[in-house]
Formats: C-alpha cells, sequence, structure tokens
C-alpha cells in the first residue's frame, strides 16, 4: 500500500470525526462563513451562457481552446504587454496548476538535459513529486526563517547565487505556498537582479493571482517585472482557487520566450509532450475561464466576487491575531499572522503540536504546520486560538 497523500489525507480523518467543533484547516480550498464550498455566481452565469449557445463535446486541440488561452496570458501579462503583442508567449492549456507544472517539468527533462531546478524550504508538498517524477534533479533554497517566522532573505539570495549557471529557480508568483510570505516590490527587483546575473531561468507558480490580495494586477506583479526585463520565464497558472474550478482541473503552462519563432517552437514541443500524456484537455473549465474573462460584465463581476473571497479570508486573519493577542498572556508576539498574505498561515507549530491540535482539539492541518484560513469562520477564530496556545505552550 502506499502512503496515504499528506494533504488529501487530512480531509478523510476530518470526515470521520464527529466533534462538533472540528475544523478541516488542511486543504486550500474556500469556504463561506458557513464553512460550505462555494460556486462563484459567475461561474453559474458563464455556464448558462454555454447552456444557452448548445456548446458541443468535441475534442480540443492538444494545445486546448483558443479563447482560453488568449485571455490566460492577457491576465497573466496584461493585454497591452509586449511580450503578448510581439506573440513571444507560448501558451498551452494545462490540467490546473500541477498538470501545467508537470508539462514544464517534462520539457525541462527533455530539453535541457542535466539542469537542475531549484524549490523554496518548504514549498507546496506536490513540487517534489512532480520533479521526482519527471526525472528532474531538484535542491533547496532558503525561504523560512522559523526565528522570524519570516522570510530569510539573506539565505535566499546567497543560496540562488550559489546554484550553478543555468538553474531553473522555482518561485511562488504570489502568496507562498505553504508560509504565506512574500518578498516585497524591492526584493523581487534583488531576485531579478541576481536570477539574470547568474543566468538562470525563472520558473513562476502562480495559483493565486486576485486571491491573494483581491488584485489581479497586484498579484501578478512579480512576473510581469520578469518580463518586463527581457528575461526567459516559465509560469504555470490555476483556476483552482480565484475561480474556486477545483474539479475542473483547468490551468496552463506559459513560456516567454526570446522571440515569437521561439515561442512556435517551444508550443509545438509543449503539445508533443501533451500528446502521449492526455492527448488533450478538457473544455469545459476552460469555456468558464474563456466566458468570464472575454465578457466585460462578468469579468467585473468576477473581479467583485474575488474581493469578496480575499476580503473574507483578510478578516479571519485579523480576528486570529486578535484573539490570540487577548487570550495568550506570555508575551509572545503572534504579529507574523498578519504578515503573511493568501490563503494560508505557517503557524510555526511543530510536528507534535500539530498532532495536539488534532487529537485534542479537533483542528486537522497539515505537519509542517500550516493553516488553510479559508477553511476558518470567524465564529471558530477564539476556539482556534485556544488550541494554537495550549499546542504552542504545553506541547514541546
Amino acid at each position: 500500500m502506499a502512503p496515504p497523500d499528506p494533504i488529501l489525507g487530512v480531509s478523510e480523518a476530518f470526515k470521520a470525526d464527529d466533534h462538533e467543533m472540528k475544523l478541516n484547516l488542511g486543504v486550500g480550498a474556500y469556504r463561506t462563513e458557513d464553512l460550505q464550498p462555494y460556486v462563484l455566481n459567475v461561474v453559474k452565469k458563464a455556464e448558462n451562457l454555454m447552456l444557452e449557445r448548445g456548446d458541443n463535446k468535441e475534442y480540443l486541440p492538444i494545445e486546448g481552446l483558443a479563447a482560453f488561452n488568449k485571455v490566460t496570458a492577457e491576465l497573466l501579462f496584461g493585454a497591452d504587454n509586449a511580450v503578448i503583442q510581439e506573440q513571444r508567449v507560448a501558451t498551452v492549456q494545462g490540467l490546473s496548476g500541477t498538470g501545467s507544472l508537470r508539462l514544464a517539468a517534462a520539457l525541462i527533462e527533455r530539453y535541457f538535459p542535466g539542469s537542475k531546478v531549484l524549490i523554496s524550504s518548504p514549498t507546496w508538498g506536490n513540487h517534489k513529486n512532480i520533479f521526482n517524477d519527471a526525472g528532474v534533479p531538484w535542491s533547496e533554497y532558503r525561504y523560512y526563517d522559523p526565528k522570524t517566522v519570516g522570510l530569510d532573505f539573506d539565505g535566499m539570495i546567497a543560496d540562488i547565487k550559489a546554484a550553478p549557471e543555468g538553474t531553473f529557480v522555482l518561485l511562488h508568483g504570489c502568496a507562498h505556498n505553504p508560509t504565506g510570505i512574500d518578498p516585497t516590490p524591492e526584493q523581487w527587483e534583488r531576485i531579478a537582479d541576481v536570477i539574470q546575473e547568474k543566468s538562470h531561468i525563472p520558473f513562476f507558480d502562480v495559483a493565486y493571482q486576485g486571491f491573494a490580495s483581491g488584485s489581479l494586477d497586484k498579484d501578478a506583479s512579480s512576473v510581469r517585472l520578469f518580463a518586463a526585463r527581457g528575461m526567459e520565464l516559465l509560469i504555470a497558472q490555476s483556476y483552482s482557487k480565484n475561480l474556486g474550478l477545483y474539479a475542473e482541473r483547468i490551468g496552463a503552462i506559459n513560456v516567454v520566450c526570446s522571440t515569437s519563432e521561439v515561442a512556435k517552437g517551444v508550443k509545438s514541443q509543449l503539445k508533443r509532450i501533451a500528446r502521449p500524456m492526455y492527448s488533450n484537455p478538457p473544455i469545459h473549465g476552460a469555456r468558464i475561464v474563456a466566458n468570464v474573462v472575454g465578457n466585460s460584465d462578468l469579468f467585473n463581476e468576477w473581479k467583485e466576487e474575488m474581493e469578496l473571497m480575499a476580503g473574507r479570508i483578510m478578516s479571519v486573519r485579523k480576528k486570529l491575531y486578535d484573539s490570540l493577542s487577548a487570550k495568550d498572556n506570555s508575551g509572545k508576539d503572534w504579529s507574523f499572522i498578519l504578515k503573511q498574505i493568501g490563503m494560508f498561515s505557517f503557524t510555526g507549530l511543530n510536528k507534535a503540536q500539530t498532532e495536539n491540535m488534532t487529537s485534542k482539539w479537533h483542528v486537522y492541518m497539515t505537519k509542517d504546520g500550516r493553516i488553510s484560513l479559508a477553511g476558518l469562520s470567524s465564529a471558530k477564530c477564539e476556539y482556534l486560538a485556544d488550541a494554537i496556545i495550549d499546542s504552542f505552550h504545553n506541547v514541546s
């Protein structure tokens, strides 16, 4: 038997628990204040459009739905960006973020033999699996500083500098998973400097555009900064979080190239990799995204819904901090929670403390101390604060 998945296994255990205060803070999926899954209104409207038009279920081309590929690249870079105008982006629809990363990993393995990927310590639990399965060697750069529960920026820069020239550096575009700690705009400039100096290739994972800050443009600023410097880079996108399309498996891999000719070649090779892997991607989610982003009324409505979702997460983040500060008399500074952004908070709890959270308090979370604030209601913030304070101070 293979071991259970560390993230998805948390949900299985949660379902089996019948305690009334139980909380599932393991999976990064948005919940309403009543802790129910949420289907966006714009998604329902986009699906109604499909029904009205009588859209069919014919196979898509290998690269996916053309209308989706157009809007997803424009959403990422901005429609007036030089890389779009000069047709320097190879975009292929992928099976959400995971599938898009996997396509890129296969591209690296095939066309950059011996190249290494540098990933943050810690990172999303699936990144290592993806590169391992694609046969791409990886090592880690310092990112999280347990002393400050913040960014180890000096360590990060030193490790990127020390990597052999031409290394692929995996970066989280915004809302770093699992820490919720992002570089400042000035730090992003410095990261870009070092990557350029070393002729590394930036590889962005953008899973939360618009969902971190509530602004699509702000959350894409890191990617746009690198693109504006004329660098070649890879970007995986996902619509699981920002449009709530978790089960539709809709995303894309974008490769920014030096010329339009190179972009055509890269796209042809990505298609060549995709064909024996899954033939062609699913159409339903692609049409939803194309309809929402391609229709100005739906697009504006989506931005409002995204702000509401991001706003709810920001408000429970603030309430959790307030509850911790009010209840903990030890003088511990919990302000790191407010400095983090996006769906997750890195609590700094160790494995034994997270096990206490689950066994005593019925709070289900991953063993690295990450909690998904999207699974927290304001009504349960004080209960969660009690659980964290007990686990932090009474379990070593």
